[in-house]
């Protein structure tokens, strides 16, 4: 499957449109705009001299204007419940989605966020960012649970056929870099009884219902004892525990994997439960992010993320198929 959410402007265009978004704010109109990281969409530090902000450019045909404005809605909601994530600027001419274009006529959607403060935590710290994390993730599922969407809500949908299918949102796991055709059919297995043990489980709103869908490390900031959630881009209609899965990506072959999961598991039991059901299918949950990842890897081989893997993480990813397939083992580790 071919995807085309990948950027094709150049840098040069992104920064056309970046500059004409910000003169669109009352505040930013003479503001220094620098990148700060392309990954997915392009994001720029946008500097006045009294404060900053986060100008995140969408790459095309992933979210169209509806989405992205369900995702704000839920960022609003959020802030009123106290939890610190991005807020939207208003520009002024009253929208808070801005619609740019470069010379030769590509669109854009251009978001100005008000800038989230704080460090982000690394594998490398101390396993308490790991209860850290679970304890902010219940909090979200907690108000996701609670939360009255308009009828006007909606975001992307996350199961088994949108993340691991060969039509899935992220491209077909048999186009990930370095994966050996010989593997397919362990990996195959692997999808097929993932979709068995899902079966238990179904979307009933206990147990599925809007996540983050991405809240890794990399999306937690830490200042004192303040915890700031942003990067909401990928949030959408998925299993609860998906967030779980989601937080170790790309790393469940990592020798203290295990451990991460049993301190955010601590986080997140100080907030609310986990049933017995979600507990059991822990391992179906993490299995199947690994696979998402797979198939991410396949339509984004050009990105430096997935050439920072290295070599091996495909062979990792059949090593950990095997495990599951082994009598339930959690797939992780060493």
């Amino acid at each position: 499957m071919q995807i085309e959410q990948n950027e094709y402007l150049t840098l040069s265009e992104l920064y056309q449109i970046a500059h004409q978004a910000v003169s669109q704010y009352q505040d930013t109109q003479h503001a220094d705009v620098k990148l700060l990281c392309q990954s997915e969409n392009a994001t720029f530090v946008v500097t006045t001299g009294q404060t900053r902000y986060a100008l995140r450019i969408h790459r095309p045909n992933y979210h169209c204007k509806q989405t992205i404005q369900s995702e704000l809605d839920w960022l609003d909601a959020l802030k009123q419940h106290g939890i610190s994530v991005p807020q939207a600027k208003t520009s002024l001419h009253g929208d808070v989605i801005l619609t740019c274009s470069t010379q030769n006529s590509d669109v854009r959607y251009a978001v100005l966020f008000d800038w989230i403060a704080g460090d982000m935590p690394t594998t490398e710290v101390d396993l308490t960012a790991f209860q850290q994390l679970g304890k902010i993730t219940a909090q979200l599922h907690q108000h996701s649970k609670a939360w009255q969407r308009s009828a006007a809500f909606k975001r992307i949908i996350w199961d088994h056929h949108s993340m691991v299918s060969p039509k899935s949102h992220w491209g077909d796991w048999r186009d990930a870099p370095h994966l050996k055709t010989t593997d397919h059919r362990i990996i195959e297995d692997t999808v097929q009884k993932i979709a068995y043990q899902l079966q238990s489980i179904g979307k009933t709103p206990e147990y599925y219902g809007l996540i983050h869908a991405d809240l890794r490390l990399t999306n937690l900031l830490l200042k004192d004892q303040q915890i700031g959630v942003i990067d909401f881009d990928d949030c959408g209609m998925g299993w609860f525990m998906h967030d779980l899965a989601a937080a170790i990506s790309f790393n469940e072959h990592h020798a203290n994997a295990k451990q991460w999961i049993d301190h955010w598991l601590e986080g997140y039991e100080t907030q609310a439960h986990i049933s017995q059901v979600e507990y059991d299918l822990i391992p179906t949950f993490v299995m199947q992010r690994r696979i998402q990842m797979l198939a991410w890897t396949g339509s984004h081989a050009d990105t430096d993320m997935t050439r920072s893997l290295g070599l091996h993480w495909a062979d990792e990813t059949t090593r950990l198929c095997k495990k599951y397939l082994d009598h339930d083992q959690l797939p992780v580790g060493a």
